[in-house]
């Protein structure tokens, strides 16, 4: 579009040209021929571009809005990083940027150049690279993805963030005692109350497993849940505190008649948010009963990480995620669907479980 207006420029300032010179030149009327010839590339010039605006189908509202869209300014920033390769938080924010526009590859590239500029010793790039490694390939897991989580737990063995990786990814790989004492030590880290029993409800499916409870992997969300729990899903946990005014996620989950036949009615349901611009442990989730449709709200009593919650005006993600092997993380083949939430605006939001993990 750039090269376009350029090219009409020049061919507006060519045809004025042409009539003002001859005018210039002229030897009759010299005193108003300079004027003349001025009004004449006055006129063209306006003219040109009034016409083109009014006939013109190019919306200039939408060109705008391309300039400033996500994408632009992702491109904005990988080319500025490209002339400031040593800006370690702005490869961090590409890195972040990119998995919010689903583009794991290059957020893994950008994941990976923050690392050695940490020189692999700052844990919170550790476990953004290890999460972008599990979601491009689930296998990752017991790989690499699986020793990054390691190194940032040995760097910061009592970071709730490691320690909530840590145990997934124990557990996901067999580790049973070793997610037990991960979970465990989580849980020793005081989180808000709402979030201990979903802690207390993993170790004790990994105990019934280890002790050889039969269906105690797929089943183990109704052992633990309390009353509270099951009128929390509606209103918030029992016992948790009023939330701030606004700062209440509300959304009505239902399960897809497509996904009928892959439901698995004792699996647990995990309804999570997330901030689609940070990595890291959910701001909120609850793990409730298989069941549809049902309502659930979620508020900051619900996260995972004190401090780390909800806040009124801000844009999250909601997912809502059957998990097959009761584990918080996202597997291969666990029917999901999401939604966009503005907190403090939207009411109830309906979210369908429509899709599988890929």
């Amino acid at each position: 579009m750039i090269t376009f207006i350029i090219l009409a420029a020049a061919l507006t300032l060519a045809a004025a040209a042409a009539i003002a010179v001859p005018l210039l030149r002229s030897g009759s009327g010299a005193a108003r021929a300079p004027w003349t010839a001025i009004a004449v590339i006055a006129v063209l010039g306006a003219g040109a571009g009034l016409l083109y605006l009014h006939l013109s189908n190019w919306t200039w509202s939408k060109a705008a809005a391309a300039e400033s869209s996500p994408q632009t300014m992702v491109s904005t920033l990988a080319r500025r990083l490209w002339h400031h390769p040593d800006d370690l938080n702005g490869w961090v924010m590409l890195g972040r940027s990119y998995t919010v526009l689903q583009q794991t590859p290059l957020a893994v590239r950008a994941y990976e150049h923050a690392n050695q500029l940490a020189g692999g010793q700052n844990a919170d790039v550790l476990l953004d690279l290890a999460e972008a490694l599990s979601e491009e390939d689930e296998s990752q897991l017991n790989g690499r993805a699986g020793k990054l989580i390691e190194e940032a737990l040995a760097l910061e063995p009592h970071s709730p963030q490691a320690l909530f990786f840590g145990a997934a990814a124990a557990e996901h790989r067999g580790d049973l005692p070793l997610a037990r004492e991960r979970w465990t030590a989580l849980l020793a880290l005081n989180p808000p109350d709402s979030v201990k029993p979903l802690i207390e409800q993993q170790i004790t499916a990994i105990d019934q497993r280890l002790a050889g409870g039969a269906g105690a992997s797929a089943g183990s969300g109704q052992v633990a849940q309390t009353e509270g729990q099951a009128d929390g899903q509606a209103g918030g946990p029992a016992g948790s505190g009023a939330a701030p005014a606004g700062a209440a996620i509300r959304v009505k989950v239902a399960l897809s008649p497509k996904l009928r036949a892959e439901h698995m009615p004792d699996a647990p349901l995990y309804v999570f948010v997330r901030d689609p611009k940070q990595s890291g442990p959910p701001l909120a989730v609850k793990r409730l009963e298989t069941r549809f449709p049902q309502t659930v709200e979620l508020t900051s009593a619900d996260a995972m990480i004190a401090g780390h919650g909800i806040v009124p005006g801000q844009d999250v993600e909601v997912v809502a995620r059957i998990s097959r092997s009761g584990s918080p993380i996202a597997q291969k083949g666990d029917p999901f669907g999401e939604v966009s939430y503005h907190v403090g605006r939207d009411g109830i939001v309906e979210v369908t479980i429509d899709r599988l993990t890929p």
